[in-house]
Parts: structure tokens; C-alpha cells; sequence
């Protein structure tokens, strides 16, 4: 595949519940990303091994056939892949599921529901390390 030609970030969002990645798609496309919608682990899985990195991938850590903490795994082996910033967005709210998350190499972890604000501000701050 063609890597990303144009100046706009790409940003992988895997999330099976359609109402939460229309919503993620629509503030993440407002905040000037094309947006990579993924419903299920294995779709995202098939991204990862075939598609050039993006600038950020948000993952669910519950999804069908591979999940969040696998996803991330991948993200961390993958040659090019290695860098993006992954945030985890889950309504796992126990520390032992966050500590697993960012053991397994997320940046950072945020629990649904979430504050939009919120979310592009962790974003914002990611962009900034990277630029």
C-alpha cells in the first residue's frame, strides 16, 4: 500500500461498538486526522501487518477475535509500527487490566466514558513528542 502522501495524520481507531467509533471518527476527523475504523481485532490485526504506521491508534482492550492487549503487542513487533502512540480506551476500570495495558506497551489508558476534551488534549500531547 501507499504510504500516507498528504501532510494529514492518520489515526487507527479500533472499536466494535459502532456508536462509540462513529463518535471517535467524527471528533478525531474534526481535529484534522483521517480516520482508520476498525470493528474487531482482526480486521486492525490485517491494518497493522499490510498498512504504513499512523500517527496514533486507539484500541478497545475488549474486542472480537484479538483483543486490545494482543493488538498492542503486535504494534510494538511490527517494523515501523514501533513508535505510535497507542491509547488504550476501555471501560475495564480495575488497575490490574491498566497496569496490563501499559506492560504491554500502551502509552496511555483511558476509561469510557470518556470526555472528548480529554481525549484530544492526550492526543494533542502525543502529536507534540512526535513533531
Amino acid at each position: 500500500m501507499e504510504p500516507n502522501t498528504n501532510d494529514t495524520p492518520v489515526a487507527l481507531v479500533v472499536e466494535d461498538d459502532e456508536h462509540i467509533a462513529q463518535l471517535l471518527k467524527f471528533m478525531l476527523e474534526r481535529a484534522g486526522y483521517r480516520v482508520e475504523l476498525a470493528r474487531d481485532g482482526r480486521v486492525a490485526q490485517n491494518f497493522i501487518a499490510s498498512q504504513p504506521a499512523p500517527a496514533v491508534a486507539l484500541f478497545d482492550l475488549m474486542l472480537p477475535f484479538v483483543d486490545g492487549l494482543q493488538l498492542v503487542g503486535l504494534v510494538r513487533q511490527q517494523p515501523g509500527w514501533e513508535q505510535v502512540p497507542v491509547l488504550m480506551l476501555t471501560a475495564k476500570t480495575q488497575e490490574r487490566d491498566i497496569v496490563r495495558a501499559l506492560d504491554a506497551g500502551a502509552n496511555d489508558y483511558i476509561v469510557k466514558p470518556f470526555q472528548p476534551d480529554e481525549l484530544l488534549a492526550r492526543l494533542r500531547r502525543f502529536a507534540r513528542r512526535r513533531a
